[in-house]
This record gives C-alpha cells, structure tokens and sequence, in this order.
C-alpha cells in the first residue's frame, strides 16, 4: 500500500471517530418547543402510545392522555401508587403497574375502561414488553422480582427472582433482558425463556441507576444514574463509559435512527444528548428543561421527546417531599 493511501485511510479514520463532535458542534437544534398543562398531581413514567397518536403518563391517581393532534388532556383509570402506562397488544389496551395494590390492570385504550386484573410481587413498578417471547415485563421495585404477563391471555406467566430495588428494563429481542438494581448500582441480566438470572454485572462510577435503553445496532445497554450515564456492554457486561450527565435522572430514551440517547436530569433541570458512533457516546448536548423533569419519552416518527414537571416548593416536613405549586404540571415537549 503506498504511502499516500496509508496517509489517506488514517485521515479518514480520524474524521470517523471525530464524527459525532463534528457533526453536533454547532449543537443539536433541540431545545423545549411546547408545554402542555394538565391537572395537579405528582407523576411517575410517560409513554407514546403511538397507534392512538397520544402521550399517556401516571399522573395522581389517574392515568393521563395527551391528544397529540389537539393538546386536549383527558384521564382514565384510578388507583392508589400508579406508575407505568404502557400500550400493549398493537395499540388495543394499556397495561397500568398500581403499586399500591400489587397488581398490573389490563385497560381498553378506547373506552378506558378494566379489562383484567393480574396480581404481581411488591411494589410493581416499570414495565417492558419482549418481542420474542411476546411477555410483558413488571419490575416489582419492593418485591426484588420480575413478574412475567401473558398480555394476550391476561395470564401470569412466570416470575424471576433478581434481589433489590427493581428500576427499568431493557429487552434485546432475543429472549434477554437487563434490569437496573437501583440500590445495588448494577444490571442483572435474564433469560425470560428459562426464567433465570444470567449474570449481576456492577456499574462502577454508576449511583442509583434507574433509567436503561438498549442499542441493538450496537449491543450496547445505556444506564442513567444520578449525575452519569454507563455505556456497557450488552455481551460482557463491561462498563465502556461513564459520562459526566446531570444529577436526578429517572428515565432514558434512545432513538434508534439518529443514534442519540436522551438523559433527563430533574435535579439540574436539563435534558444531556449523547451522540454515539463506533460503540462510544459523546455528550453532543444539554439542554435546558426545568427542575422536575426527571422522566422521558420518545415519538419515534418525529423524533421528539416528552418530559412531565411541575413547580416545586419548601417541604412542610424536615426532610419531607417538596410540595407542588397549583396549576403549575405541565408536560415539556422538546424537539428541533
């Protein structure tokens, strides 16, 4: 090979592995595009239901529905502790996590009306869906379990015992999921066809993780922690990174076609970018949000993301939970 050749592939080798930096160095465009308010209440996780064009999220003792075509707000279901709202069987029914009852409720997505109950362990939290076995995932937070659905039977399919304090799930289409161990700072992976525990892999660097999204191109899983982000590596387990992302994180979001993952930090009120090219991130963004929103969802076809706040104040109590100013939710859309 000539010199000229060699001088040529390692230039071109540079300009690749510069290529997110250079590419996002005027910014990423993103930034907070609408606000949508709703009713008082707090808030867990938020989802796009996107057979029915809408944003769902947990909200006070009711699940709350985002008209994304009208911004008209309506509200079904009730229950004590809800938690997650995740669309299941194509768009038809919503399955809602009530932590308060330990149990996953099956709700029509049209009428809003119960369709099924199905007891889980304790403290039912976020909830995941896996294509190859067509399972739906509950993590039970209290309970240190996975509780396996069968969404189309309404039948309980199975448990797995994992240990600890349960946050979100990340499902590889293969039949293997990964569970951030919030108070164990680590990833335990499991094969939900055999129902067991492959491997508990620590997140050094990593402080509470809770929000998890997998890069299948890539076979990278993507933790959000308090203050960093870990890049690990889906095979091994390995810890390839760990980014510097501000404090309060509770969800991740990743999307697939631009290659970016979305950490919201609801402690510093911004929202970290991270571009990734050739298996590593690179922090691209930070963009301002508001001091609340701490949980995230992405609209694939639009490439937007959906972030719930409120306003905050004082705690009544020492060491007690702030209180929400009135008339202050509102739900931050933040797009280019």
């Amino acid at each position: 090979m000539s010199v000229l050749k060699t001088a040529a592939l390692a230039a071109t080798a540079v300009m690749l592995a510069a290529a997110p930096s250079a590419t996002w160095a005027a910014g990423s465009g993103y930034h907070v595009i609408d606000k949508v308010s709703g009713p008082d209440g707090r808030w867990d996780y938020v989802r796009v239901d996107t057979r029915n064009n809408r944003v769902l999220l947990t909200h006070g003792a009711n699940v709350m529905a985002i008209d994304l075509a009208t911004k008209a707000v309506s509200s079904f279901d009730q229950g004590a502790i809800l938690h997650d709202a995740m669309p299941v069987n194509g768009g038809s029914e919503v399955l809602v996590t009530h932590g308060g009852t330990a149990t996953a409720v099956f709700i029509d997505a049209k009428t809003g009306a119960a369709v099924a109950t199905v007891e889980t362990g304790k403290g039912p939290d976020a909830a995941a869906f896996d294509t190859k076995t067509g399972l739906v995932l509950v993590m039970d937070h209290a309970g240190g379990q996975i509780t396996l659905i069968d969404p189309k039977t309404h039948k309980l399919a199975g448990t797995i015992d994992v240990g600890g304090d349960l946050e979100a799930a990340a499902t590889d289409g293969t039949g293997k999921a990964y569970v951030n161990v919030e108070n164990k700072n680590e990833i335990v992976a499991v094969d939900l066809i055999g129902k067991k525990v492959l491997g508990h892999w620590a997140l050094a660097g990593c402080d509470g993780p809770t929000g998890l999204a997998y890069d299948a191109a890539d076979k990278l899983l993507i933790a959000a922690c308090d203050g960093t982000t870990a890049v690990v590596d889906a095979k091994s387990g390995k810890v390839l990174q760990t980014l510097a992302t501000g404090k309060g994180a509770d969800g991740i979001a990743f999307d697939a076609k631009q290659k970016l993952a979305f950490v919201p930090a609801g402690e510093a009120g911004t929202m970290s970018i991270i571009a990734f090219s050739g298996r590593k991130g690179t922090i691209v963004d930070t963009v301002p949000t508001q001091v609340g929103a701490r949980t995230i969802a992405l609209d694939e076809r639009t490439g937007r993301v959906y972030l719930p706040t409120a306003t905050f104040g004082p705690s009544p109590t020492a060491g007690g939970r702030p209180t929400l100013k009135p008339g202050s939710f509102q739900v931050l859309v933040v797009g280019k």
